[in-house]
């Protein structure tokens, strides 16, 4: 059961990821959920659209989840996202207090990519500073990789 929410949700934040590269954006777009799988948030990355270099997906997303449902407390609640969360991202999951990360591709896809990466693993950031998100990784990771050679064919390939 598990494993089908994961999917969906991911298949929701890929849905919400192209229509981000669709809007000149680049190619990440995540989910927040209660833990049934109900969608309460979703956004893309919205870098250039904001002019805000840290609207990133997953920041969005939690502004979004927060406003929704009036409170900046996300437990009970979890994040798909179709590429690793960055230190920042996964910093912002930590305090929304989110209980669980799920995401496709990883840092080091988006690297290959050309973004400019600190290569430090979402789940290496928990292990180390205690944090209790529980993190799942590689769901359709094939098909979120995809989404970086989508973006490259895209209006506004830019990377930051």
């Amino acid at each position: 059961m598990k494993e089908t929410r994961n999917k969906q949700l991911m298949l929701s934040a890929i849905e919400v990821c192209r229509a981000g590269i669709a809007a000149g954006q680049s190619p990440f777009g995540a989910v927040i959920a209660e833990a049934d799988g109900t969608i309460v948030a979703k956004s893309h990355n919205r870098v250039r659209m904001s002019c805000d270099a840290t609207a990133h997906a997953e920041v969005a997303a939690i502004r979004e989840a927060c406003k929704a449902l009036g409170a900046i407390d996300l437990a009970g609640h979890v994040i798909a996202t179709t590429c690793e969360p960055c230190p920042m991202c996964a910093a912002a999951i930590h305090w929304a207090n989110l209980d669980e990360v799920i995401y496709g591709a990883g840092i080091d896809d988006a690297a290959d990519a050309g973004f400019r990466e600190l290569h430090l693993h979402c789940d290496q950031i928990y292990r180390r500073c205690g944090g209790g998100v529980e993190v799942t990784c590689g769901v359709l990771d094939q098909e979120c990789r995809e989404l970086f050679a989508q973006w490259k064919n895209g209006p506004n390939p830019e990377t930051y």
